[in-house]
């Protein structure tokens, strides 16, 4: 019976640390692509302490899509994750988290393709893109452990119903 319990209370665990490691790293995210945003529209410098591939990268022609500065959808993209794992908070309904989910891979993406620019094209780094591209890696590696406990709890749910 204790590690039946055990296993209950690990269950309630995750449930708990995962939604609330959505927010963490979504509003890090948030924060980091609003400063670069913030720094583009003002067109001030940014300051890049550890990496001096800051402003080359903020500053090319990569940076941006016609007007917008790619560090804007970034912000909206943390924003809309952000605001999906408040509410799946506020309401508990799973729908929020599912759609959270679905929208990670769109970030992991961009941002994969984004560090190939810095990489390979721009052949400079920014570190504040950097941070976003371990950020948004990371949500999408929340959302593949979300994906892989509710596969785990249908499976549950249709062995207990047999």
């Amino acid at each position: 019976m204790p590690n039946s319990e055990t296993s209950s209370n690990k269950l309630v665990a995750l449930s708990n640390w995962l939604p609330i490691s959505f927010l963490i790293l979504s509003a890090i995210g948030f924060i980091d692509a609003t400063y670069l945003t913030t720094q583009h529209f003002l067109g001030t410098p940014i300051a890049c302490s550890i990496l001096k591939g800051c402003e080359e990268v903020t500053t090319s022609r990569y940076s941006t899509i016609g007007p917008v500065p790619i560090s804007l959808l970034g912000s909206l993209y943390y924003l809309t994750v952000l605001i999906l794992g408040v509410i799946y908070l506020d309401t508990k309904k799973i729908k929020a988290l599912n759609l959270l989910a679905k929208i990670t891979p769109l970030g992991f993406l961009a941002s994969a393709y984004l560090v190939y620019l810095q990489i390979f094209v721009i052949k400079a780094i920014c570190l504040y893109c950097m941070g976003s591209a371990v950020t948004s890696t990371l949500l999408f590696v929340l959302s593949l452990i979300f994906w892989q406990k509710q596969k785990n709890s249908a499976r549950n749910k249709q062995s207990s119903s047999l």
